[in-house]
């Protein structure tokens, strides 16, 4: 119980270690972050419970207002800002993306990848989406193809994530809970 949650805070940590890499903005209020890395990597290296509880206490500190997300963002007005729905979607994201690693028989980069991008995209923008149209008052259409910006980058974060887990994996069998 004890290592559980020193690594959940560990990763919670990560999360906002990679919130120190310069964010890009876009015109529409959601920020281009290495961040979905992070929540990526807690599904992939954490498992489904302790990666989603990663990342709740990463938005909780951010939520208080602790400058965690990219470019020193904080506090609980990001919950009412156009990142609202990816915010919200990132504790799912990373539950789904362990849930998803789960299933692997075998560690493998390809799954892990499958994983990765299942979790920390397409289960990302089901909240993200919708989160900027809500907020923006943009249709829903619209914010749809607004977002395709982000998706090469969460791509390449996806293969990132399945690279670093099964390097991980295989230096240190057993630390890879997922």
């Amino acid at each position: 119980m004890e290592r559980n949650l020193v690594r959940i805070a560990l990763f919670a940590a990560l999360i906002a270690a990679l919130g120190v890499i310069p964010k890009i903005d876009m015109g529409f209020g959601v920020p281009i972050t290495a961040q979905s890395l992070g929540i990526m990597l807690c599904g992939t290296m954490l498992g489904a419970r302790n990666g989603a509880l990663a990342v709740l206490l990463f938005l909780a500190l951010t939520a208080m207002g602790l400058p965690l997300l990219a470019g020193g963002r904080g506090g609980i007005g990001l919950f009412v800002s156009p990142t609202v729905g990816f915010l919200v979607g990132f504790p799912i994201a990373a539950f789904v993306t362990g849930w998803l690693m789960g299933w692997q028989k075998e560690l493998s980069t390809v799954g892990t990848f499958n994983a990765a991008a299942f979790g920390g995209i397409v289960t990302l923008y089901l909240f993200g989406i919708p989160g900027i149209a809500l907020v923006t008052g943009k249709p829903l259409v619209e914010a749809f193809w607004a977002s395709m910006v982000f998706v090469p980058g969460d791509v390449v974060k996806a293969a990132i994530a399945a690279t670093v887990t099964v390097a991980v994996a295989r230096a240190r069998p057993g630390l890879v809970q997922a």
